[in-house]
């Protein structure tokens, strides 16, 4: 397959990308930079447990072909693709890559559109130029959610023999994790509901592809020009009201054992995994405290030099899944999911986020978020369907995790309130 594109500047002033977003956009944005995406003119797809790599390849094939103009050269310019992966090798759920027919980006005060032009010598239809104007968008209905696959009462079961197989020793750590589902609301615009959640949460990768959306608090590796950084997010506490209480809470989880012990199995893990790859790997000498407008998370920078010509792509498959969404060690941890867990979680907690052409792009780990999805193939109408989890380690207390679990439900309930 031959693509052909450009890439050009454009000239604006005070631009805000987010009131620019088209119908049924891809995004992928933070604190008011990023990407969006309209259209779709090419679609890589890959299962199972080479997914991940086999899209890389597929990749590496189309920007080999590609024909690029790119008047700007700036991260995210000339061909970009967004992407989700299947956090299980046995899921279901298809992995993807997606060329938008137009993409507009924003970074550093700078605005550019690219365009792919041509597939195979076949041009394609024009674009809405959905860039040149604000756009309006409407106000959903309210989604009510009740219990999915997992009850309450479950989660606390699986949480109580997680522990029991962790004081046993098969394992150090594993996560849990339960869903909530609703009924969208008939023309259901999904913009209004990623507007909120950029504004409520300016520091977290805000995401939309495939029908996956949400706002990370947890980027799993970014690439620029051989530079290699990830954070780590494992520990986490409820936000207080009071201003004294709010930093009472945050010292007593810097303080935790239980929680400075699962983020360091987290760090370890990352830092490993990294390793092959790099020249060298840092990573905070401590954790930090990170604070979101509902949450403490204990949180660690990491960084690194690449040492091959590796794309991004290449070191998300390496670092997938993390021990701060699947467990230490990875194996047993996994086994232990896909024995306590009542359901397939799909593109949960796996990779979302963009490559381009040159194997630099930056990924996020699908938290905070929910997915779209058919009711049933006779069945007019659409679910959607959010999950939440926490680390399980030694000492863990299915309550509190049950606690935890409804504040990580928050964003996503209160987007689509």
């Amino acid at each position: 397959m031959s693509i052909r594109l450009s890439t050009v500047a454009v000239d604006a002033s005070d631009f805000k990308i987010l009131d620019h977003l088209p119908e049924n956009p891809m995004v992928y944005i933070r604190a008011g930079e990023g990407l969006v995406g309209w259209g779709e003119a090419v679609r890589l797809e890959a299962t199972g447990p080479n997914r991940i790599e086999e899209l890389a390849k597929q990749w590496r094939g189309l920007s080999v072909s590609a024909t690029i103009d790119d008047q700007v050269n700036l991260p995210g310019t000339g061909l970009v693709a967004f992407g989700s992966m299947a956090f299980a090798d046995n899921s279901s759920a298809v992995s993807a890559l997606v060329v938008p027919q137009v993409l507009l980006g924003v970074r550093d005060g700078r605005v550019w559109v690219t365009v792919v032009e041509s597939i195979d010598g076949n041009a394609l239809p024009a674009a809405p130029k959905f860039w040149s104007n604000p756009g309006k968008y409407a106000e959903n209905a309210p989604v009510a959610f009740v219990a999915g696959k997992q009850s309450a009462d479950g989660f606390k079961d699986a949480v109580n023999l997680a522990v029991a197989a962790i004081s046993a020793g098969r394992l150090e750590k594993t996560v849990m994790a339960r869903d909530i589902v609703g009924e969208l609301p008939e023309s259901f615009d999904i913009r209004s509901t990623l507007v909120k959640l950029a504004a409520r949460f300016p520091t977290c990768w805000v995401y939309s592809v495939d029908g996956l959306f949400g706002a990370s608090p947890e980027l799993l590796v970014r690439v620029a020009h051989g530079q290699v950084s990830a954070r780590v997010l494992a520990g986490t506490a409820g936000r207080g009201t009071d201003p004294e209480v709010d930093t009472a809470i945050a010292a007593a989880l810097a303080a935790s054992a239980k929680n400075t012990n699962e983020h360091a199995f987290a760090v370890d893990s990352l830092v490993q995994t990294l390793a092959p790859f790099c020249e060298h790997v840092d990573a905070d000498p401590k954790p930090f405290s990170l604070a979101l407008p509902n949450l403490w998370h204990l949180a660690s920078d990491v960084h690194g030099v690449l040492r091959d010509e590796a794309s991004v792509l290449d070191l998300a498959a390496a670092l997938h899944p993390t021990a701060a969404v699947a467990g230490t060690p990875r194996t047993e941890a996994q086994q232990l999911i896909n024995e306590l867990e009542p359901f397939d979680r799909g593109r949960y907690a796996g990779p979302v986020g963009w490559i381009g052409a040159d194997g630099d792009g930056e990924w996020a780990i699908a938290l905070r978020g929910a997915q779209i999805e058919k009711a049933g193939a006779q069945i007019e109408k659409s679910l959607v369907r959010a999950f939440a989890g926490c680390g399980i380690v030694a000492g863990s207390e299915a309550d509190a995790e049950l606690a935890e679990t409804d504040l990580k439900f928050s964003p996503i309930r209160e987007a689509l309130s």
